[in-house]
């Protein structure tokens, strides 16, 4: 327990319990690569990196952070979950390198009867002598009482009992699961009071599920009480409706609790951009912490109110995060806003000519388009009838993808006062185009910048000829950049979408 500390650790177990998410699966090189981050750069305390024994995969993915961890001196704070199975998890997690061993054993008697159709007794004897057995092999052992929230409240004395036995054993810590997401924060202090009695000296990590959205509610209180760890995961990744998401814990405890974390603020979109890409689960846009729009003003007046004195800025300031505020255009704006997006992107006009453009942008969004701050410059030499300097122009371009066959781009584009020309072959239409454009500008000392988000927007209906919305996110000298492309033709739209990044850069620059 850690009423006298200060701090809270995170055992972040994205790459074990987040690969229960439906359609999620890491190949080994991403989950070094999480690894990597999540505890290099994040700072969580401790990771969980997958099940002992389940595929020749999560051995070589275990092995490969193994090997990372003890160059790094973080092998101790790498753990694989392991089960009551004779100690074959344990020679597994022993003969790949590894040190730490969470063993899953029955926290309620109604699992433990109904699902090991074992007596009390007998799950006891098991798990016990796993631990013993894993300390003999030099291994750290922490243990989970699956469905442990079930448990304390239907049988107290089966899980006090279980933890009275674990506590005269070299247990490093007591892990207590929220299977089933079925707490809530009015009970969490009485049921883990209940539970610590039991032996007050070991250490507790709790771990909640999010299936009645009270997840983030449940740590808090269970940190309140004197829990030590939380478990969380990259984006709430999970079964059902996921784990409790890190980011939001950390924000949560930081802000609310009066106690501290090891995590890097500012490192956690980068986390979460990265675990979205190779989980391929996006999350929504108004995701606190994490949402595309979760720090973008949209009304007028609000844009006025942070003009005047961040009236409507709150303690989750985007610099945080490594992030910044930005001001939505639409219909909605209002002066405010277009000032804002003008000052981003130092644009000066005079007060005739952003009244002109507020309009214009009012009218759009009526007509429900969306616009981006990287619009702007389109619609200001729209309205002013003044030619936005086109430094780069897609003059022509063939793009063929054949069943059997790798696609293949020729592109001729106009840049300055030249005409280059090129071809390439790549893994789609659009790749194909990328590598061609590269190859035409890389004469001129052109660099594009990297492709950070690629989303398309089909309205619902199921019509073909539908307008396609393609938005690209690009990454310029560190900033994102959002480029929008419309067109009936997918391809099309995100050539447009692409131009129109390479005239901002270029004017830019």
């Amino acid at each position: 327990m850690n009423k006298k500390s200060k701090y809270v650790e995170v055992m972040d177990t994205t790459l074990r319990d987040g690969e229960q998410t439906p359609g999620v699966s890491f190949r080994p090189e991403e989950k070094l690569q999480v690894a990597k981050v999540l505890l290099g750069e994040v700072k969580v305390d401790r990771i969980e990196v997958g099940s002992a024994r389940v595929s020749e995969g999560e051995g070589e993915g275990a092995e490969k952070i193994f090997k990372w961890a003890e160059k790094a001196g973080k092998l101790d704070r790498v753990e694989i979950l392991g089960f009551t199975d004779g100690g074959k998890s344990v020679d597994w997690i022993a003969n790949l390198g590894g040190k730490a061993i969470n063993l899953l054993t029955k926290g309620s008697e109604k699992h433990c009867r109904t699902q090991l159709r074992k007596e009390p007794e007998d799950h006891y004897n098991d798990a016990c002598e796993i631990v013993e057995y894993a300390h003999k092999k030099g291994l750290i052992v922490n243990v989970y009482l699956e469905d442990w929230s079930n448990g304390i409240q239907d049988n107290p004395e089966y899980v006090r009992e279980f933890i009275r036995r674990l506590a005269e054993l070299p247990t490093a810590r007591i892990m207590l699961p929220d299977t089933l997401g079925i707490m809530n924060p009015l009970v969490v202090g009485k049921l883990l009071e209940m539970t610590f009695s039991a032996a007050p000296k070991m250490r507790y990590d709790f771990h909640g599920h999010n299936d009645y959205g009270l997840a983030t509610a449940n740590s808090l209180a269970a940190v309140a009480a004197g829990i030590n760890c939380v478990h969380t995961t990259v984006n709430s990744l999970g079964e059902r409706a996921g784990n409790q998401c890190l980011a939001e814990f950390t924000a949560v405890l930081h802000d609310m609790s009066g106690y501290k974390s090891h995590i890097n603020e500012t490192k956690l979109d980068k986390i979460s951009q990265i675990v979205q890409s190779v989980s391929t689960k996006r999350i929504s846009s108004n995701r606190p912490v994490l949402g595309g729009d979760v720090f973008t003003q949209t009304c007028g007046v609000h844009a006025d109110g942070d003009k005047k004195g961040n009236l409507y800025a709150n303690p989750l300031l985007p610099e945080r995060f490594g992030r910044k505020r930005k001001y939505a255009l639409g219909k909605l704006s209002g002066k405010a806003s277009i000032e804002k997006n003008l000052e981003n992107l130092k644009i000066d006009l005079t007060p005739e000519q952003r009244k002109a453009v507020l309009t214009e942008v009012i009218r759009l969004g009526d007509r429900k388009k969306k616009i981006t701050p990287e619009d702007l410059p389109f619609i200001i030499a729209d309205v002013l009838k003044s030619p936005q300097s086109k430094v780069v122009e897609v003059i022509d371009y063939n793009v063929a993808s054949q069943r059997g066959e790798t696609p293949v781009a020729n592109v001729k584009v106009q840049y300055k006062d030249k005409v280059l020309k090129a071809k390439s072959t790549g893994d789609g239409g659009y790749d194909a185009f990328m590598k061609a454009i590269r190859k035409a500008l890389r004469s001129q000392q052109v660099l594009i910048p990297k492709l950070l988000d690629y989303t398309v927007h089909i309205p619902p209906g199921g019509k073909t000829d539908a307008l396609v919305e393609t938005t690209i996110t690009w990454d310029v000298n560190g900033e994102p950049m959002m480029t929008l492309g419309v067109d009936s033709d997918q391809l099309v739209a995100a050539i447009e979408a692409t131009e129109k990044m390479l005239n901002l850069v270029l004017n830019q620059g």
